[in-house]
C-alpha cells in the first residue's frame, strides 16, 4: 500500500537536495543532472560519504551543505544549492574552487597533478552583478580580455543557474534536459520527465524521502533554519546594518533588534545581529 503524500518536500531546501543528488546510491542521478549542466556524457561519478547529522541542523551548526562528486576519477565538482542572498557569492565559489583545487596537491608532487575543478552553483534569487544577462544558466572561464575564445587554463570552470531566470528564459536554451532538471528542482509535482530515467529516479526519490517522518523533520528543520535567515535578512541585517554598525549608527541598531523581537527571534541571536548589549534589547520588549 502506498503511503498518501500530502505534498512533496521542496527540492530547493538544501538538505532535501543533498539527499536527492549527494545521497550515496544516488549516482546515477547526480550523472544526469551534472550532464545536463556541463553538457558533456559521464560515465562514472563518485559522491563524497559524508552525512548530515540531525545534531548539526538542531543546532544551526550546518552553514552550508554542498555536494562532493568525482567525475571519471579525475574531475571534482562541488554543487551548491543556495537560497539566501549572502551576498559575495562571487567571491565564495572562488574559495570553493580554491578549497578543492589545493585539495589535490600531495606532497612532493609536481603543479602538472593537479586536477580540474568544476564548481555549479543554483540559486534561488538573482545574483546583482548579472543582471544584464538574459539567460538562466552561464558558463565561466578565464579568458583573455580582448581574444576571449581563449582559455587561459581548463582547470577552473564555474557555472551559475539562476531559477528566478527559468520562466523567462528557458526558451532561450536548447538544452531540454536541463530545461527539465530545472523544473524538477522548481516543481517537482509537474515536471515532464519524458525519456529522462534520472528525473524518473530523482522524483521517486523525493516521493519516498516525503513519505518519511524523519526526513520531513530534518527538512522542516532545516527549511526554519533559511526562513529565520531570510527574516534576518528582511530585518535589515545585509541591506542596512554592516552600514550602519561602521558608521556608528545606534538608532538602526535599536530599529533593526525592534523588527527582530517581532519575529521572536532570540536575545542571544539579536545580540549577535546588532551589537547591542542583552540589557539594551530588554529595554525595547
Amino acid at each position: 500500500m502506498v503511503k498518501y503524500i500530502d505534498k512533496l518536500l521542496d527540492p530547493k531546501i538544501d538538505y532535501v537536495f543533498k539527499r536527492i543528488f549527494g545521497y550515496v546510491g544516488n549516482e546515477d542521478i547526480t550523472k544526469g543532472l551534472i550532464s545536463s549542466i556541463i553538457q558533456k556524457e559521464i560515465s562514472n561519478v563518485e559522491l563524497d560519504n559524508s552525512t548530515i547529522l540531525e545534531k548539526d541542523l538542531l543546532e544551526d551548526k550546518v552553514g552550508i551543505l554542498d555536494i562532493r562528486a568525482k567525475i571519471e576519477d579525475k574531475i571534482n565538482c562541488n554543487i551548491e544549492m543556495q537560497i539566501v542572498d549572502r551576498k559575495n557569492i562571487e567571491k565564495r565559489i572562488l574559495y570553493y574552487w580554491s578549497k578543492l583545487y589545493n585539495m589535490n596537491l600531495k606532497v612532493g608532487k609536481d603543479y602538472e597533478n593537479l586536477e580540474k575543478v568544476i564548481v555549479i552553483l543554483i540559486t534561488d534569487y538573482e545574483i546583482d552583478s548579472l543582471k544584464e544577462i538574459k539567460k538562466y544558466e552561464t558558463k565561466w572561464n578565464i579568458r583573455e580580455e580582448e581574444y576571449q575564445k581563449v582559455i587561459l587554463t581548463e582547470v577552473m570552470e564555474f557555472y551559475i543557474i539562476e531559477l528566478p531566470k527559468y520562466e523567462k528564459y528557458k526558451a532561450k536554451t536548447k538544452n531540454e534536459d536541463l530545461n527539465r532538471w530545472i523544473k524538477f528542482i522548481k516543481e517537482p509535482e509537474v515536471v515532464e520527465m519524458g525519456d529522462n530515467k534520472e528525473i524518473k529516479k530523482a522524483k521517486e526519490v523525493l516521493e519516498e524521502i516525503s513519505k518519511d517522518k524523519r526526513e520531513r523533520y530534518l527538512a522542516e528543520l532545516r527549511e526554519k533554519y533559511i526562513l529565520d535567515q531570510k527574516a534576518i535578512e528582511d530585518a535589515g541585517y545585509d541591506k542596512g546594518l554592516k552600514d550602519g554598525m561602521s558608521q556608528g549608527r545606534k538608532e538602526r541598531n535599536i530599529e533593526i533588534a525592534k523588527n527582530l523581537l517581532k519575529l521572536n527571534m532570540s536575545i542571544e541571536q539579536i545580540k549577535k545581529v546588532t551589537g547591542l548589549t542583552e540589557e539594551e534589547i530588554k529595554k525595547l520588549k
